[in-house]
């Protein structure tokens, strides 16, 4: 008799025309990768041989024809009713014994091998599918925990039906796929036990800025249905490539936390599965160990390596074994592709009004309209084109009216949930996890999303004004003046690492401390003792996870400074110490205890002074330890450290020497230190200066205000305060001169260069090495140094000549 079915040790990539790419995908690694340690648990495929013998016995073919020809392929008006009409009529069809035979005897090789009481996976995977473009995730059904033969066969039967659910035959319309030619095969394979463990999904890039250097590991507790679905909000974790490669001892560049809400787990009356809700203390832990987050992120390497393009995997973690296994592997098809990333679209919310919710923004764009909840697909014709879809999560079903929306929100899932995928591909904005938009949002009202300012996404009420500038970097000429941005929040990193840039002139750590730590150093250092109990409380409820709790300073710190570094790597990152003022300090969690009242904080206990300062010292120390961790335990050596508001050369002296102490020694490991020059003290003394530093950066604001003596956030001296002062520029001009004349790098940071064409010009002439940016005014001041370094050439040929 005729085997209608391959074992995984039997097909390869090859095999796609015969068993599908998800189960051509699963031989291949379970061939190829597990010799190089990757885990994929074992299994077989039925053939698309067996699907066309089905619906020859059943009848079906012409069948499925006449009711496709049906279709309304413009508006798919009648879309339920065709589908419906076929998913009937193959339930209702005998399954051919021939099948059966086969399927028996695959599913007897897989007890003798595992033990009767096996439990199964069954998946769809269509013999079109997981190609280059189109990557047919979650189009068919999978079942799961399905126990014995009979199961087994029900739930076969079930599979074949699942080729025509509505969402499938959208998709293969949408992607120009013949609806009679695509086979279905079955994929059984050996069900792994993460229901009493987890599971997650692994892009082995960046899967909304295209970012390749990064795997992106999400996890949640329980079976990897609801992550995939969208039902909970996952643990990510972001894992620096070439420090995997280079067997860096800490290559995980960030890490957070999810809610996880729910935990998918095995029906134990019988097969199937039950979704309850996760225990507290299970949300508020990470779901995977350090090592565990390395070993994925290797095998995604592996995988992605072995297939030549980046991929979307799935993974499961079996509770009785505690072992990793990939269960899944397609190409990703979202950010391969596009074909120039180097056209940057800029997006620029140009006002505000009441923010109504937030969560997780992707797509890096922003968009308005008439808000639409809905809470299920079968309400899909309450959607009109252009309006914004409000609802709990997405699955696959939704798939045939998401293209209609302006926008996605929902209140569950992440990065790599449904909703996030599918706007992705449709090229929408989105915000998912909000975890309250379809209370807070009215169905009908106006509103704005913005996801142009990082991973947080804002819902704002109304319909606000906002920029949209596209612009291709390819027609940019390089300059020979380096130009690079100032950068402070490291969720925008990956997107603008595609920018053409000489890295980042200027990392203010300050954004960080504010938004991702929160707590005041010395809070941390000195929790025993803190007077402020509804502040000690805010910090133990923040550092939960920490037994110390100033590593909860040092870990999320160096995260963040982290995160920009790989963006960028190996190009230079030079990351500015803190410089808050006092009166910012005091306004961090704890702060007040440990901040003196000052009248000027601008002039007063910041910068340099703080950090050899008793009342300072132990804080700085944590500093210097989250760079140290990101120079040595992450590997990233382009980090340069500039020390702001140094008024002295004793000043210089003291700081160079503490940071010494805490191990970060200037040259050692190709450590450099770099200045910023503010102060006019810096510009006298800039040769004294470069005895301790190896760069200096003009900070134009603070050298304005303190060279013309005017309050640079003073309404009524606005008229006076000017970079472009012919005192300013002396200044400017004076320690350029200096910093060429002792061979010490020197650039500046700030707005001037770009809106100020004649000002670029200036520091051209000077023979600035470097200028930095912010990320919205790059390009700009890009074309006014290009026409700044053309008018010197043009200038030079002409004084030659005369």
């Amino acid at each position: 008799m005729k085997n209608y079915i391959r074992h995984f040790n039997e097909i390869d990539i090859s095999n796609i025309p015969e068993v599908g790419g998800k189960n051509a995908s699963l031989g291949e690694m379970y061939q190829k990768l597990t010799s190089k340690g990757v885990q994929v648990p074992d299994g077989f495929a039925t053939t698309s041989e067996a699907y066309w013998l089905f619906l020859k016995e059943a009848g079906l073919k012409d069948f499925i024809f006449m009711e496709m020809e049906k279709l309304d392929k413009k508006d798919f008006s009648n879309l339920r009713e065709v589908g419906t009409a076929i998913r009937n009529k193959i339930a209702k069809a005998q399954f051919p014994e021939a099948i059966k035979t086969s399927v028996e005897k695959g599913y007897i090789t897989m007890v003798k091998k595992y033990g009767p009481e096996i439990s199964l996976a069954v998946r769809s995977s269509a013999t079109a599918e997981d190609l280059p473009n189109a990557s047919f995730a979650g189009q068919q059904e999978t079942y799961l925990n399905v126990r014995g033969f009979d199961e087994l066969i029900a739930a076969s039967h079930k599979c074949y039906a699942s080729l025509f659910t509505d969402r499938a035959i959208k998709y293969r319309e949408d992607n120009n796929f013949d609806q009679t030619t695509v086979a279905l095969s079955i994929g059984i394979q050996l069900m792994v036990r993460s229901d009493l463990a987890s599971s997650g999904v692994n892009f082995t890039l960046d899967p909304d800025s295209g970012f390749d250097q990064v795997v992106l590991i999400s996890s949640i507790w329980g079976l990897g249905e609801n992550i995939v679905q969208g039902s909970v909000n996952p643990d990510e974790y972001f894992v620096f490539k070439p420090s995997v490669k280079k067997g860096i001892r800490q290559p995980i560049i960030s890490r957070k936390l999810g809610s996880k809400e729910k935990t998918m787990i095995y029906d134990t009356s019988g097969s199937g599965t039950l979704n309850l809700n996760t225990k507290i203390e299970k949300q508020e832990q990470f779901v995977l160990t350090e090592p565990e987050v390395i070993k994925l992120a290797e095998w995604a390497i592996i995988i992605e390596e072995h297939y030549g393009r980046p991929m979307d995997i799935e993974w499961a973690k079996d509770g009785l074994t505690n072992e990793l296994f990939i269960v899944q592997a397609r190409p990703e098809t979202v950010q391969s592709a596009k074909k120039n990333k180097l056209r940057i679209a800029t997006y620029t919310l140009l006002e505000k009004s009441r923010e109504i919710t937030s969560g997780m923004g992707l797509g890096n764009k922003i968009s308005a309209g008439k808000a639409r909840i809905i809470h299920s697909p079968l309400e899909s014709d309450k959607l009109q084109p252009g309006e914004i879809l409000v609802t709990e999560k997405t699955d696959p079903d939704w798939d045939p009216i998401l293209k209609k929306a302006a926008g996605i929100i929902t209140d569950q899932g992440g990065r790599t949930s449904h909703a996030a995928i599918v706007a992705r591909e449709v090229g929408a904005a989105a915000i998912v996890g909000t975890l309250n938009a379809t209370k807070t949002i009215t169905d009908g009202q106006y509103i704005t999303i913005s996801c142009a300012d990082g991973d947080t996404g804002v819902v704002y009420e109304g319909i606000l004004k906002w920029d949209e500038k596209v612009v291709d970097t390819t027609t940019l000429k390089k300059p020979s003046t380096q130009p690079m941005l100032i950068l402070a929040d490291p969720e925008q990193a990956f997107k603008l690492s595609f920018y053409p840039t000489a890295g980042v002139g200027l990392m203010r750590l300050e954004f960080v401390i504010n938004n991702s730590i929160q707590i005041h150093p010395m809070a941390l250092k000195r929790f025993d003792t803190l007077k402020d109990v509804s502040a000690k409380k805010l910090i133990d409820k923040l550092t939960h996870h920490y037994p110390d709790k100033a590593d909860y300073f040092v870990h999320k710190l160096a995260e963040g400074i982290a995160t920009i570094s790989a963006a960028f790597y190996p190009k230079d990152v030079i990351v500015r110490t803190s410089d808050f003022k006092s009166n910012e300090y005091a306004n961090l969690i704890g702060g007040k205890e440990f901040e003196p009242i000052e009248s000027n904080p601008m002039i007063g206990f910041r910068g340099a002074s703080r950090y050899y300062h008793p009342k300072y010292q132990e804080a700085f120390e944590l500093e210097c330890k989250a760079m140290k961790m990101v120079r040595e335990d992450m590997g990233f050596n382009n980090v340069k450290i500039m020390i702001p508001f140094c008024r002295t050369l004793k000043e210089a002296e003291k700081v160079v020497g503490i940071m010494e102490d805490y191990g970060l020694k200037r040259g050692e490991n190709g450590l450099q230190l770099y200045m910023m020059t503010e102060i006019p003290n810096n510009v006298i003394l800039a040769e004294e200066f470069s005895q301790f530093f190896d760069g200096f950066s003009i900070g134009s604001n603070d050298l304005t205000q303190l060279t013309l003596g005017v309050d640079r956030d003073s309404e009524l001296l606005s008229d006076i305060f000017d970079p472009k002062d012919p005192g300013v520029k002396k200044m400017i001009a004076m320690v350029i001169a200096s910093a060429r004349k002792t061979n010490t790098k020197i650039g500046l940071c700030g707005q001037a260069p770009s809106d100020y064409p004649e000002f670029a010009q200036f520091l051209v002439e000077q023979r600035i090495n470097s200028i930095s940016f912010n990320p919205d005014a790059l390009i700009a001041g890009i074309k006014n140094i290009n026409t700044a370094e053309e008018s010197k050439i043009s200038f030079g040929m002409a004084e030659s000549s005369n």
